[in-house]
């Protein structure tokens, strides 16, 4: 059974997952999260109010990152124990900076600003996935995991 993705209508999942930006049709500003129904356009020099789908890269390049060393306050759900986990702010070519979980296995020893890194899609719990950030290694490197 496939995971559901646990904040439906911002990225979709499969062997091409990628992020689900809103284009403006009046101006062509693309915005993450995605634009609902009832949105306007996030372009203040802009008052459009219909918007597309539209897939966003796959890769960016690391903006800025940190740990997360305590549980975060509810609503935030932690594992039991809770596990250190790391946060990239990833710059995609749309423009867009975009913050998400570093990968498993991945930690802030792995990053630097500048560095390549894809999206992926991984299980958050049995039923439910999220995208997170995953450090591209260049041929002949290795990451240490």
């Amino acid at each position: 059974m496939a995971a559901t993705p646990a904040i439906e209508g911002w990225f979709k999942t499969g062997p091409d997952p990628a992020l689900v930006g809103s284009q403006c049709t009046t101006c062509g500003n693309v915005a993450f999260p995605p634009t609902g129904p009832q949105g306007f356009c996030r372009n203040p020099a802009c008052d459009g109010e219909s918007f597309e789908d539209v897939r966003l890269s796959r890769h960016g390049t690391v903006w800025s990152y940190t740990d997360a060393q305590y549980q975060p306050p509810p609503p935030y759900v932690a594992a039991d124990p809770f596990e250190p986990f790391a946060l990239a702010a990833v710059e995609l070519p749309e423009g867009l900076v975009v913050l998400g979980q570093v990968a498993e296995g991945y930690g802030v020893q792995h990053l630097h600003v500048g560095a390549e890194v894809e999206l992926v899609v991984e299980d958050l719990d049995p039923g439910h996935s999220i995208w997170r950030w995953k450090p591209v290694v260049e041929l002949g490197e290795e990451a240490d995991q």
